[in-house]
């Protein structure tokens, strides 16, 4: 199972079917489905093109992000594939174990030197390939920090950028806004050596699936200017938190004196799963299991004001499943243990304490890790201690109290990333 400690959490009939639901959601999301429907012996079906690998003389690929193993090993079980590059987390158990395939471990959510050593070696790769030659490249999430190269800064300054927008409250595209403009690979910008036919398949971690914020945009453009950098920081008062050298460069591009990020895509890139995908899954899950079910899509924002809108949709009602997916933003104010997902379930308790209906209520990441901590996120329901709450919330050490009265949902990595899904469920 995905779950681990299924078994341990599923005390009641309803954290059961709650676990349920979330494990068949996780457990069906992985990659190997999507890639059959795209990845046959002989071609390549990108929506209605389809592109013939008789032409070409060798394929490759390079896969990045915490799916880039599982995404590596289901292509090269599906056609040809004489080699390439995984570059996966430093921790992950690989799954690739062909001796064709140079394995990189690199570091997450900060980027560090083994991040910089994984893009130099990619682009070594793409130099010496012939234009006979085919690229499958395949990203999932992750892949903005386990591949970065930073341009005119320091690797030094890059990390502290982003530990602060990590902590700043900004969303995924606030920050890969800032990273793309301070790279020589983000943006579409790893491509710059690329000399022959490539094409990128895509699992999104990003709400909107928008393919320029996506790891980045490494294999596709930018659709962000350096003047949006400039605002995101000054968004979140980093102006004088930041190095000297990051502001410096960030300026220069609004003056022009910097060029901008690509804004054309030179390959084709294709999302070929999404969050999407797993609100369904659930949705669909929980119908089967007879209860009535409706789905919230796409939800991100301030965790405390995800969970008021998830909490206004909760109906006064019994057997009812609401499920959603998306990814909020945590705020870090306090110096406790934590991750948005455990925060999120905290603050789900916090707004229905005045129910009195029987309320389960879960949130997961569905790569296994919630911020920095070992779980995944959390489940819990209305017998859960009410009182504590706001101190471990301020704290930002939702962990903490998950781990004095139980609920975290412990999986490992799960080789996707397909931000956060969950579910309150209402069952007497």
């Amino acid at each position: 199972m995905i779950i681990k400690n299924f078994k341990l959490l599923a005390i009641t009939k309803n954290k059961k079917l709650a676990l349920s639901i979330i494990e068949r959601s996780v457990s069906d999301s992985l990659p190997n489905t999507s890639l059959e429907k795209n990845v046959k012996r002989d071609f390549l079906k990108i929506g209605r093109k389809k592109i013939s690998f008789e032409r070409y003389g060798h394929i490759y690929l390079i896969a990045i992000g915490k799916s880039a193993d599982l995404m590596a090993r289901t292509v090269d079980s599906l056609t040809r594939v004489h080699g390439g590059i995984v570059v996966i987390p430093d921790k992950t158990v690989s799954l690739i174990r062909k001796k064709k395939f140079t394995l990189i471990r690199s570091n997450h959510p900060i980027p560090t030197a083994k991040s910089v050593n994984a893009a130099k070696k990619i682009i070594e790769f793409l130099e010496l390939l012939e234009e006979t030659d085919l690229v499958i490249f395949l990203i999932s999430g992750g892949a903005s920090s386990l591949v970065s190269l930073p341009d005119g800064i320091s690797l030094q300054d890059k990390q502290l950028v982003s530990r602060l927008l990590l902590r700043s409250g900004a969303n995924i595209r606030e920050i890969n806004c800032v990273r793309k403009h301070l790279s020589k690979v983000k943006g579409g910008r790893l491509l710059g050596s690329l000399r022959c036919d490539a094409v990128s398949l895509v699992m999104s971690d990003v709400v909107g699936d928008d393919l320029s914020v996506i790891a980045s945009g490494l294999t596709y453009c930018d659709n962000s200017t350096f003047y949006d950098a400039k605002k995101v920081l000054l968004k979140y008062n980093l102006k004088n938190l930041i190095p000297k050298a990051v502001w410096a460069r960030v300026i220069l591009g609004t003056k022009g004196m910097i060029p901008e990020t690509p804004k054309k895509p030179t390959i084709q890139n294709y999302v070929i799963q999404a969050n999407r995908d797993c609100v369904d899954l659930m949705k669909t899950h929980a119908q089967k299991l007879g209860f009535a079910t409706k789905a919230i899509y796409s939800l991100e924002g301030d965790v405390g004001n995800v969970a008021s809108e998830i909490s206004k949709h909760v109906p006064h009602s019994n057997n009812f499943c609401l499920v959603f997916g998306g990814e909020p933003t945590v705020t870090v104010k306090g110096n406790g243990k934590g991750g948005r997902n455990q925060e999120l379930v905290l603050n789900l308790l916090k707004k229905l304490k005045d129910r009195d209906e029987t309320l389960t209520m879960a949130s997961v990441g569905t790569d296994g890790l919630d911020g920095a901590t070992c779980a995944a996120g959390a489940i819990a329901d209305s017998t859960a201690p009410l009182a504590p709450i706001d101190k471990y919330l301020n704290m930002n050490n939702s962990y903490r109290y998950f781990e004095k009265y139980g609920g975290l949902v412990i999986t490992g990595s799960t080789h996707i990333n397909l931000m956060d899904v969950g579910l309150v469920l209402l069952r007497k």
